[in-house]
């Protein structure tokens, strides 16, 4: 979660009250105090308030809380003449964009800082560290209208924020912090997304960087805001906290028509809530009045519609209320959870370790017997480390992410021990023995079920020490097995061996081949045992993915 770092002069003016009154209700309204400094108080909110990240939301928020400020606050939008055309290039790259123009707005060093905070916090949470969504704020008066939003090639040039020379995309994304930051989101791409006005001044060169023509400072008086992404939600919602957070810091906002839509519409969402529902999810007994009471404090709009409804105007910068459920968490939170009325439930039922977390237990506390040391490998592989490294044929039951955001993430594993090699590849330069394991879910076929695997990497691990390990675990385990052959490409030929109960394959231990350690980049023999536990202990441990 984002650190919002709230200065306690700017927030105490736009709160209108002191800060140990602030500090002692911050936690109230769901936030984390990091730390309280002398000239100011750093906390963290859930990603889902994206209109808390600035000083400026939070006073928004705590006025209404404290009751200085109730209901909804109006964002009204006059229109201009202000306009975007969006290139069809760009339909297949960043094809979204979203904007609004700020006037008569005064920037005190602190409201600048409040500025770069609120938006680099939503580059994170919204936009996904800007491949989703990336924000452009500049000083509208040192550019021309129309605006024009569309493809470039790489041998187009501007001078870059922070940088006094000009530079062309390319050199940008090589050269500057920002492009070597942010290069990747658009690198492959056949043209690069670019902002310029009606003389060809270039404002923005998004995801990567602004122009440092359009420089906000603390003499900016009128703002032009790009908001561009690949999702048209996420865009609407960064462009609304924007402009909502520069209306409370005391601008006026003014539409703008990109491709002859009008935008932003900062009108709030209709919605009704029912009374009974939301006392019987919170255990309460609030009357439709009491609960549009608490709601306003909440910054709602909110009135009574009868005996069981509420009618509710939400925020447009509310884009975390989804379900009625939501609201009914505010009703908590603008009551006051202290007031909330503690209570058994009137259902008790005693809980009892799953055979599954119980076997998970009991395995580790065998392996670390054994001098085994346990590691959390991530559950998202890919088919190179899976399979082609392993010299192993791809499962054709794997279940693969549908949207990967990187090749290193394309499917959910299906087997532990090449987790365990990736791991060692990444510490062989670590003091020898290595020996790690771990106990977790694989999935295949669309069902859920665990394995173990150890590994042991040293100049003198072999098939003896695979076989004495897999012979110990077993014994501690209560379990006999019988073994044979293997043909796992893996291991090995001859130093590898199924483990066989009831006549069927349970496992697999011995020597890793050199071919796996090279594609590992391994240096050094590894033994290597893996065992599915759902079929050598079959107890309904199988569930649904």
């Amino acid at each position: 979660m984002p650190v919002v770092s709230l200065p306690y002069t700017y927030l105490e003016r736009l709160c209108g009250t002191d800060r140990k009154t602030i500090i002692d209700h911050l936690p109230m309204i769901g936030s984390d105090i990091e730390r309280i400094l002398d000239d100011q108080v750093d906390v963290e909110f859930f990603p889902s308030r994206v209109d808390l990240y600035s000083t400026e939301g939070v006073a928004r928020a705590m006025r209404g809380f404290l009751g200085l400020e109730t209901g909804e606050e109006v964002y009204p939008v006059t229109p201009s003449s202000i306009s975007f055309s969006v290139d069809e290039n760009l339909k297949e790259i960043r094809p979204y964009i979203g904007s609004a123009v700020i006037r008569n707005i005064s920037l005190g060093n602190e409201a600048i800082i409040s500025l770069m905070g609120v938006q680099e916090a939503l580059h994170w949470v919204v936009g996904r560290g800007r491949a989703k969504v990336a924000i452009g704020v500049h000083d509208l008066d040192k550019v021309t209208p129309p605006f024009r939003y569309y493809g470039a090639p790489l041998s187009r040039s501007f001078v870059p924020l922070d940088f006094d020379r000009e530079m062309t995309l390319a050199e940008i994304m090589e050269e500057h912090p920002k492009g070597r930051d942010y290069s990747h989101i658009v690198r492959d791409k056949p043209f690069m997304p670019l902002i310029e006005d009606a003389h060809g001044n270039v404002l923005s060169f998004p995801p990567i960087i602004n122009g440092e023509l359009t420089r906000v400072t603390e003499a900016s008086k009128n703002l032009l805001l790009d908001v561009t992404g690949t999702d048209e939600r996420a865009v609407m919602t960064a462009l609304k906290v924007l402009c909502t957070t520069l209306i409370t810091a005391g601008g006026t906002c003014e539409s703008v028509l990109v491709n002859g839509v009008r935008m932003p519409d900062l009108s709030p969402v209709l919605r009704t809530i029912s009374v009974p529902s939301c006392n019987r999810l919170l255990g309460t007994s609030f009357s439709a009045e009491e609960i549009a009471s608490i709601l306003q404090k909440m910054r709602y709009g909110a009135e009574k519609t009868d005996e069981n409804t509420v009618s509710l105007r939400v925020p447009c910068y509310r884009a975390d209320i989804m379900h009625e459920w939501d609201v009914y968490e505010d009703v908590a939170i603008g009551a006051g959870f202290a007031h909330l009325k503690a209570e058994l439930p009137a259902t008790f039922a005693t809980g009892c370790e799953h055979p599954i977390i119980a076997l998970a237990s009991l395995l580790r506390d065998i392996c670390t017997g054994l001098g085994y040391l346990e590691v959390m490998p991530f559950t998202l592989s890919n088919e190179d480390v899976m399979y082609a490294r392993m010299q192993r044929e791809p499962d054709p039951e794997a279940l693969w992410v549908l949207h990967p955001i990187s090749e290193e993430q394309t499917l959910v594993r299906t087997d532990l021990l090449p987790l365990l090699l990736d791991l060692l590849r990444m510490n062989k330069r670590r003091e020898l023995p290595q020996r790690i394991f771990h106990t977790g879910d694989v999935v295949s076929s669309c069902k859920t079920y665990q394995k173990l695997a150890l590994a042991s990497t040293h100049p003198g691990a072999d098939f003896s020490e695979a076989y004495a390990t897999a012979d110990a675990l077993m014994r501690e385990l209560g379990v006999s097995y019988i073994p044979a052959e293997s043909s796992d490409p893996a291991f090995i030929p001859g130093r590898a061996v199924d483990m066989m109960v009831d006549g069927r394959k349970v496992g697999i231990f011995g020597e890793i081949h050199p071919g796996v350690l090279n594609n590992f980049d391994i240096d050094q023999p590894v033994a290597g045992i893996e065992i599915d536990l759902h079929l050598l202990f079959p107890m309904d441990q199988e569930t649904k993915s």
